[in-house]
């Protein structure tokens, strides 16, 4: 498997990365003898690099991942996260009482990588809204994570980069974070192009050019759209049964329906599937270090593993995506 180095990190770690979350739900709700299996399925094939958090399944993602290595007697890259309730009277608290909380659920001493994962907003956001303010993240959540990173509980710090794009912008510009998780699909392309007037989507503004810039390693996620690329509105037996679309539609259905006026791109010979086709735009930016692929069977990672092997979309397919997007951005198939 082709490795990327992961920005100022100088980890070098496999195009694919291995979620761990709720979604596709395998290490939350798999037996261990299925967590194994695919654990060690990807691991032979260059997945080096786990992604969890303290969210997914209320801690039970954590657990499991730590029992699992352990059985396999494996020890990759392991990244975590901590959330902070907006209403925390002592930030510093709230991020070093949830890193150590997450590793003892994992069983560890320490991780590679601890990342905020609440959104970030432009200072001054209306009240009600979900998130932290970029001020509050910069001057509170970055100490405390430096704080865990000189105790060893972390190598490296990150973000989750949802939230308002100004504010996403300005905290890479600030060099003070050595990751950021990036939000890239079919669906909603903004942190690699610059979309088409009137595109239903957030607009990250090229995000992946400006953390390649600032050498911060980048991580996508929601690459599958949560499964929406699937074209399908029914979910996997294990996979969490509701899931809310990140920065695309409104909700899964209108993503689905989305997806399905992506088809060309299949039907024309650039991939076998929407899914396939997503991860491999991913792949096309250079500054994108690993794709994250959450999966709810052996036979998902199978798909993830061959379409990474194929690497990066042709410009054809590029081509064909721009019109696509453009009809999309219009509101009519092509």
């Amino acid at each position: 498997m082709e490795q990327r180095t992961l920005g100022r990190t100088g980890l070098k770690v496999g195009v694919l990365g291995f979620g761990c979350g709720d979604v596709g739900g395998l290490i939350v709700r798999g037996t261990p003898a299925e967590r194994e299996r695919a654990v060690s399925r990807a691991l032979d094939a260059g997945v080096n690099y786990f992604d969890t958090a303290a969210s997914y399944g209320n801690g039970e993602s954590e657990r499991n991942l730590g029992a699992t290595l352990r059985a396999l007697r494996v020890r990759p890259y392991v990244g975590t996260k901590v959330r902070v309730s907006p209403e925390a009277t002592d930030t510093a608290a709230a991020v070093i009482g949830g890193v150590e909380a997450s590793l003892e659920r994992l069983g560890m001493d320490g991780v590679d990588l601890v990342q905020l994962h609440n959104p970030i907003l432009a200072d001054g956001a209306a009240t009600g809204r979900s998130g932290l303010p970029l001020r509050r993240v910069m001057d509170e959540v970055v100490p405390a994570l430096e704080r865990l990173r000189r105790q060893g509980k972390t190598r490296f710090i990150g973000v989750t980069a949802l939230g308002d794009t100004p504010a996403l912008h300005a905290l890479l510009d600030a060099g003070v974070i050595d990751t950021a998780q990036v939000c890239v699909n079919l669906l909603n392309p903004t942190a690699i192009v610059t979309p088409p007037a009137g595109f239903p989507a957030q607009d990250f503004g090229r995000l992946l050019d400006r953390a390649q810039r600032a050498s911060v390693g980048t991580i996508a996620i929601r690459v599958l759209a949560a499964g929406a690329l699937s074209g399908t509105v029914s979910r996997h037996p294990i996979a969490m049964p509701k899931v809310a679309p990140i920065a695309s539609g409104d909700d899964y259905a209108e993503d689905v329906e989305r997806a399905q006026r992506l088809r060309p791109l299949v039907d024309k010979g650039h991939a076998s599937t929407l899914m396939e086709a997503s991860i491999r735009f991913a792949l096309t930016h250079p500054g994108l270090s690993t794709v994250l692929v959450g999966t709810s069977e052996l036979a998902h990672l199978d798909a993830a593993l061959a379409a990474v092997e194929r690497g990066p979309l042709p410009p054809a397919a590029l081509e064909l995506l721009d019109g696509l997007w453009t009809d999309l951005a219009r509101g009519t198939a092509r």
